[in-house]
């Protein structure tokens, strides 16, 4: 049995949300400038380069890559063998991302109550997946979600036999109906079984995959290339003004499902898909 104090998971917090708003993941970057030189139209790729400079920027003075610093979204694998002291684990995450965006000069963009719409001034509560792992460690996972994004994800609870052409059908409906709303170029995460609401967590994980990366399973792979194929024929393009770079990456996870049942969840993120990780 190892001993982890909470402060330590709070300075982990604090430092991952300042870093993950501030520098753009190494795939993502990547991806930016591998679009810029396939992308056939002038503006789009003048737009692309405005988005490599626009990151470059904040990396080097250490400034939010985007004015929407979003919710934070944490995951967090905790070793079975761990035993936490000094207090909650959940009190310590919201500690660090009090901290984080209040060090970080990071915009506070989260209201108590969703119909009151009193802002909290802290970016707190923060919403927290956690997973009991093997192990004496912990491994955080934070993932800033702007709404610009988020509010164009749908889920749909398709029956089984619409198959695999209904629910392709259902993430390309997605992205089409986004546009230029979420600040294309897209990075698209998609869950595939589960219930209602795994379906939406599988989702929201398979934006933490880099981009360029596969499924295991190869009907899972075939689909995860066609559909960013099709998706990048919608002629969206950068920032919604046309081209071929609408979706930069597109990853499925796959969970099992009741025989009645089919469900499919599109989280959409924008070119500023960001996270940072670590493990204590």
């Amino acid at each position: 049995m190892r001993d982890i104090d909470v402060s330590v998971i709070t300075e982990k917090v604090k430092e991952l949300c300042i870093d993950a708003n501030c520098r753009l993941n190494d795939d993502v970057y990547a991806a930016l400038e591998q679009a810029k030189a396939k992308e056939g139209s002038p503006i789009g790729r003048n737009i692309l380069s405005q988005l490599v400079e626009n990151a470059e920027l904040a990396c080097k003075k250490c400034k939010p890559i985007c004015q929407d610093t979003g919710m934070a979204v944490i995951f967090i694998d905790v070793g079975q063998e761990v035993h936490i002291v000094g207090g909650s684990i959940t009190d310590a995450v919201n500690e660090g991302v009090r901290l984080g965006y209040t060090e970080g000069y990071l915009r506070k963009s989260i209201v108590s109550d969703p119909l009151l719409r009193v802002n909290t001034r802290d970016n707190t509560p923060a919403i927290i997946h956690y997973n009991i792992v093997e192990g004496e460690n912990i491994h955080i996972e934070v993932a800033p979600k702007g709404f610009g994004s988020e509010n164009m994800s749908k889920v749909y609870m398709l029956k089984p036999s619409d198959g695999i052409e209904g629910v392709k059908n259902a993430v390309l409906d997605c992205i089409e109906k986004a546009g230029p709303n979420p600040c294309p170029p897209m990075v698209i995460g998609v869950g595939i079984g589960g219930n209602f609401e795994l379906c939406a967590e599988l989702a929201k994980r398979a934006l933490l995959r880099p981009i360029g990366s596969h499924s295991d399973k190869p009907h899972i792979r075939e689909m995860e290339e066609e559909l960013l194929q099709r998706a990048n024929g919608l002629g969206i393009g950068p920032q919604g003004l046309g081209g071929n770079t609408t979706v930069l990456g597109l990853n499925i996870e796959t969970y099992a499902t009741h025989i009645a049942g089919l469900p499919v969840a599109v989280n959409v993120s924008c070119h500023v898909t960001r996270h940072g990780e670590c493990t204590i």
